[in-house]
């Protein structure tokens, strides 16, 4: 069950960058499971991770290969999340990405794991060490939708996106590929990013790039409340564009900014409208907020609420549950005479009650839709935040009670 149709794009290939995959039969014997991508020597990367104290190994040793090493591997596992696993948990990781480097010739520093799964169980080095030379002898240029499959876990769908742009008579390619559908709050989730470009981008603005797209896009995403252990989004730039390098004082820098944001969004909403069980698309806007923290204080209050996803779950406009959550919310001196909240173009409260043209008929037309939007208008200042999030249905209590049979 999910939101929209959920197509893969016609994914353009990017120069310097190829994905191979792999059954190491992990949790299910002949899953595709295993992803090795191959980067061109220079190319760049930069990303985040959760900010889960216990965060997995795979996530420690990613952390430490990006910053004393030039990249040229990425390998991903699904089945397992190895975290929780303590320091055999840091030895296995480390092993993993020894075995690809002897393969691939190159350091071990060079490979960034990452692996989504289970939690506390030991990692299969053995399956997957097994399972490399098949993603190796893989690797192409043109395997972005396998790869997209390759790292599912409960998606129920592949997501990816991909565009084309001009920049300066140079053409630049971009796609990408992520993964979740449970375990997702900000900071960011149960789930993994992988976006690519040929444009050859300075190590600091691709730094800055996949910080501040990433916070507004994959930080700006919800299913259930739950931070992971195991998160990472990766912006890769391998530089064979045939154009100079882009640096922050780089003309063509707000074009290719705001065409990696599009597809950081877009693989950030495939995820919420994949969400376990999920029947809705949500998205919780607050505007006219005094600052950023505050408006998103109130877009998570209503976002996590259970009571409120589980009306959006039965298509009941009963708006008292919203009006609740924005009420604890904890924003100091709220006025309630001022603030409004619509459900798409339908004002539910205003002057600290019921909107006086509101009506259950036109709450329920809104209600009815598979994409909704809620709008809090605080009056209060002039920020303006979006969160995005779906509702609650029976599926998902059914995922996550089966989830490790």
């Amino acid at each position: 069950m999910a939101v929209g149709p959920g197509t893969l794009p016609r994914f353009f290939p990017i120069a310097g960058v190829k994905l191979g995959i792999g059954s190491a039969g992990i949790k299910k014997p002949g899953k595709k499971d295993l992803v090795v991508m191959e980067l061109a020597p220079g190319s760049r990367v930069a990303g985040i991770f959760t900010r889960n104290q216990f965060c997995a190994a795979p996530v420690h040793i990613a952390r430490r290969h990006l910053a004393s090493d030039a990249p040229r591997y990425l390998l991903i596992n699904t089945g397992n999340a190895n975290a929780g696993t303590g320091e055999q948990g840091l030895e296995d990781a480390q092993t993993c990405c020894q075995a690809l480097a002897d393969q691939a010739g190159v350091v071990p520093g060079s490979v960034l794991p990452f692996s989504t799964g289970v939690i506390g169980e030991p990692l299969p080095v053995g399956k997957i060490i097994s399972a490399l030379p098949q993603a190796m002898a893989d690797v192409s240029e043109s395997h972005w939708a396998e790869a997209a499959s390759g790292i599912m876990t409960t998606d129920t769908r592949p997501k990816g996106a991909s565009c084309q742009i001009d920049l300066d008579g140079y053409t630049v390619s971009i796609s990408g590929i992520s993964k979740g559908a449970g375990m997702i709050r900000p900071n960011m989730a149960t789930m993994l990013g992988f976006i690519a470009t040929d444009a050859n981008i300075s190590a600091d603005v691709l730094s800055t790039l996949a910080s501040e797209l990433g916070e507004k896009s994959f930080n700006r995403i919800t299913i259930d409340g739950d931070t992971s252990t195991n998160d990472a989004c990766m912006l890769i730039a391998s530089g064979q564009y045939g154009g100079p390098e882009i640096t922050a004082d780089s003309a063509c820098l707000p074009k290719l900014r705001g065409a990696l944001q599009e597809v950081f969004l877009e693989l950030a909403h495939a995820i919420v409208r994949d969400g376990e069980g999920a029947t809705k698309f949500v998205t919780i806007e607050v505007s006219r907020a005094g600052s950023v923290q505050e408006a998103l204080d109130v877009a998570y209050t209503v976002a996590h609420s259970p009571l409120v996803k589980t009306a959006l779950f039965a298509s009941d406009p009963n708006w008292g549950r919203i009006l609740a959550a924005v009420g604890r919310a904890g924003v100091d001196g709220l006025d309630l005479n001022a603030l409004e909240i619509w459900l798409g173009d339908v004002c539910l409260v205003r002057n600290g009650g019921r909107a006086g043209d509101y009506s259950e008929s036109r709450g329920q037309a809104v209600m009815d839709g598979e994409e909704i939007t809620i709008h809090i208008d605080l009056r209060r200042g002039d920020v303006m935040e979006r969160v995005w999030t779906c509702d609650f249905s029976h599926d998902y209590i059914t995922i996550n009670a089966e989830y490790r049979t």
